[in-house]
């Protein structure tokens, strides 16, 4: 295990976190108050499930009409996680305008209230995926890598990183992005979460041939990082790419989460090409992408930058997020 050493800002801040009770939220929240920062957690609504000791917040639906000026009293940064992610089955006629209407215009107007409001950071989450979806053998993306945003999410990020960064051409306010690839731990939702159910229930798989590169963070690696960027003197104005700077290939995560979930796993070979075929031909392009092909980061930028190293190994990660899985889903 290596440790994380940042070297924050002496003054503690006060911190408004948007999307507090999700999944990255619920574990940056208390992270940030283990350093001695006051979070103000943002929320859609309140909750029984919301510990009364901590400070909620309503910031109601996100979009470019949202009032943000009751939330942004006495804060000094704001790390805006809240964002309109992925959806399995769309429920709008026009997916990429309330993408963008959420991710892009409701980024920029809190970024501008909060910029009017006198908030010394803002650090925004994107995506890697503003860079694409695949990485060619033996290649990485950087912070330098060329944008090539595949599908209206990441599009939408991709629009929200450009606007902010006309803010801070015309101010020098101090912007932080931050573009993660898939994040996974305990609670995880989404992709990881399907992946893991395909494992837990036995089924075979026709992953043996692949022979790829993925990196991914965990949940206790993207909250250290997040709470460097916070507070770090050093991100002002930067742009990362983070991971857990352990790539794996999809058969060995695959029996990682097998052997974690105390399961046996089945895969056999399958001709790469013919998934890719048969991908195409059922629509589902990206989901066999993310099985078959390599997106590997670069995050030599964050460790040179921040001093920033992994708090936790990619197998202690699985192994908590395995644990979680059996107990929510046994």
């Amino acid at each position: 295990m290596t440790t994380a050493n940042p070297e924050p800002d002496a003054t503690p801040a006060r911190v408004l976190v948007t999307g507090a009770d999700g999944f990255i939220g619920s574990f940056l929240c208390p992270a940030l108050e283990k350093q001695g920062m006051r979070v103000r957690r943002a929320v859609w609504r309140i909750t029984d499930a919301q510990p009364a000791a901590h400070e909620w917040i309503v910031a109601g639906d996100i979009g470019p009409n949202t009032d943000w000026r009751g939330l942004l009293g006495g804060v000094d940064v704001v790390v805006h996680l809240a964002n309109r992610a992925h959806v399995m089955s769309e429920p709008v006629s026009d997916p990429l305008a309330e993408f963008r209407r959420v991710n892009t215009q409701g980024t920029l107007n809190l970024a501008t209230q909060a910029q009017a409001q006198g908030i010394r950071r803002f650090v925004f989450v994107s995506s890697v995926g503003v860079h694409g979806e695949t990485t060619r053998p033996g290649t990485f993306y950087t912070e330098e890598s060329p944008f090539l945003p595949t599908n209206d999410y990441t599009r939408s990020k991709w629009e929200a990183e450009l606007g902010l960064q006309e803010m801070v051409a015309r101010s020098g306010w101090d912007v932080v992005v931050v573009r993660p690839p898939l994040v996974y731990g305990p609670g995880v939702p989404g992709n990881f979460l399907r992946l893991m159910h395909l494992v837990n229930r036995r089924l075979p798989l026709p992953l043996a041939a692949v022979k790829n590169h993925r990196s991914f963070v965990g949940i206790s690696n993207l909250v250290g990082f997040l709470s460097a960027c916070a507070v770090h003197p050093s991100a002002t104005n930067q742009t990362f790419l983070i991971s857990d700077n352990e790539d794996v290939s999809t058969p060995f995560l695959i029996r990682l989460l097998g052997h974690y979930l105390d399961v046996r796993t089945y895969l056999f070979p399958f001709p790469v090409f013919s998934m890719t075929w048969a991908g195409k031909l059922l629509g589902k392009s990206r989901a066999v992408a993310s099985l078959i092909g390599s997106l590997q980061v670069n995050c030599k930028k964050a460790q040179q930058v921040l001093g920033w190293h992994p708090v936790m190994s990619v197998e202690d990660q699985l192994t908590q997020t395995a644990a979680w899985y059996k107990k929510a889903y046994s």
